[in-house]
C-alpha cells in the first residue's frame, strides 16, 4: 500500500518560535548586560528559529509519523478501500478525526449486517417452511398410491387430485419468487398507458367472487361512481396489486363480512385507492414488517389459507416501481385498509 505524507507544519513551527523566542529573549537579556549588536541578535532568532524547525519536523516525522503510518495500515486490514489512496496526516487533530468516523461507519456497518444475518436465516427458515409444506402432502399422497391405494379407483382419483393442488401451490410459491426476485433487481418491465381504474377494480371483483362467496364477504365499493377515472399506469401490474390486496381481505376477512374499495382525490393529480376489510385486524407490531417476503402475521393459521406469503411484497415492489407510496391502518379486532396512491389523467 503506498502512502504519501500529509506532512502537518504546526506543531514544528510552534515548538520551534516557542525555543527561539526563549533563546533570543536570554540574549536580549544578556545585550543589556554586555555589549552585543542587535543585528547578531536578529541573525541568531533566525538561525534558532529555522535549526529548531527542521529538527523538531525531521523527528515529527520520523517517530510520530511511523506510529500514525501503523495505525493507518491496521485500518486498511479492515477497510483497504477507504484508506488504499489515502494520504496520512501526521496532525493529530486530524487523525482522531478520521478515526473516530471510522468506528461510527463500522458500527453501522455492522449492525446492518447482524440485521441482514437474522433476516437471511429468517428468510431461508420460511422458504423452507414454504416450500417442504406442498412437497411433503405430494409425497404422502404418491407413496400411499404405491403402498396400493392406486387400486382403488376412487381413491386414486382423490388423491391425484390432492397432489395436483400441493403441485399448483409449488409451482404458485416458485413463480412469486421468480418475479419478486427479478422486481428486486429491477427488472420489473412496466408499461404505461391510460385506463379506468373503475374497470380494472370491477374485474378484480369479477373474478374474485366465487372465493368471496365461500365466506360470505361481499364485494363492493365504497359508492356509486358515475364516470370513469383515467389514470396512467402499468394496467396489468395495478390489477394484480388489487387481486392481491383483494384476496388478503377475503382470506383475513370475517364470515358474511364485506370488502370495500374507494377511491379519492388528492392533490398534484394524484388519486389513493383504499381496499378496506372488516376482518381480525393486524396488531401494530406487525405492520412495519407486513411488506417482508414471506412474514405471516399468523405463523400457523396463515398457512392454512394458502397463497405463497409474496403477496404483499410483491405489491410493494410494483408500486414502489410507480414511483407512488404504499399505506396500512388497522385496528386490531375491527379491520384493515390497504391504501396506494396513482397518477390520475384526463
Amino acid at each position: 500500500m503506498s502512502l504519501k505524507l500529509k506532512k502537518s507544519y504546526k506543531f514544528a513551527v510552534k515548538s520551534a518560535l516557542y525555543i527561539t523566542l526563549f533563546a533570543t529573549s536570554l540574549l536580549a537579556g544578556l545585550a543589556f548586560l554586555y555589549t552585543i549588536d542587535w543585528q547578531a541578535i536578529v541573525l541568531v532568532f533566525v538561525i534558532v528559529f529555522l535549526f529548531s524547525f527542521l529538527v523538531l519536523q525531521y523527528r515529527v516525522e520520523r517517530f510520530i509519523y511511523r506510529r500514525v503510518k501503523k495505525i493507518y495500515d491496521d485500518i486498511s486490514l479492515l477497510e483497504s478501500s477507504n484508506f488504499r489512496n489515502k494520504s496520512i496526516t501526521t496532525d493529530m487533530v486530524t487523525l482522531t478525526r478520521e478515526l473516530e468516523k471510522f468506528a461510527r461507519d463500522k458500527k453501522i456497518e455492522i449492525e446492518t449486517l447482524k440485521i441482514r444475518e437474522e433476516y437471511r436465516r429468517e428468510f431461508l427458515g420460511n422458504v423452507s417452511h414454504e416450500l417442504k409444506t406442498p412437497l411433503f402432502t405430494v409425497q404422502g399422497y404418491i407413496l400411499t398410491l404405491l403402498d396400493g391405494a392406486m387400486n382403488d379407483k376412487v381413491l386414486r382419483k382423490k388423491y391425484l387430485q390432492r397432489a395436483e393442488k400441493g403441485v399448483e401451490r409449488l409451482i404458485y410459491i416458485v413463480q412469486d419468487l421468480d418475479m419478486i426476485t427479478k422486481m428486486e433487481v429491477g427488472d420489473l418491465n412496466l408499461t404505461f398507458t391510460k385506463f379506468n381504474i373503475l374497470e380494472v377494480i370491477q374485474n378484480v371483483f369479477d373474478l374474485l367472487e366465487m372465493k368471496a362467496d365461500k365466506k360470505g364477504i361481499i364485494l363492493m365499493f365504497d359508492m356509486k361512481y358515475i364516470k370513469p377515472i383515467m389514470v396512467y399506469g402499468d394496467k396489468e401490474k395495478i390489477q394484480q396489486v388489487l387481486t392481491n390486496l383483494v384476496v388478503n381481505s377475503i382470506k383475513y376477512g370475517k364470515e358474511n363480512g364485506s370488502t370495500e374499495v374507494g377511491i379519492e382525490d388528492l392533490v398534484n393529480n394524484k388519486i389513493i385507492i383504499r381496499v378496506k376489510d372488516n376482518g381480525e385486524g393486524i396488531e401494530q407490531k406487525h405492520i412495519p414488517r407486513l411488506f417482508e417476503r414471506f412474514y405471516r402475521v399468523d405463523k400457523s393459521g396463515a398457512r392454512t389459507e394458502g397463497g405463497s406469503g409474496l403477496g404483499l411484497a410483491i405489491v410493494k415492489h410494483i408500486i414502489e416501481g410507480h414511483d407512488e407510496k404504499m399505506y396500512v391502518e388497522s385496528t386490531f379486532g375491527k379491520g384493515s385498509e390497504f391504501s396506494f396512491t396513482l397518477e390520475k389523467t384526463k
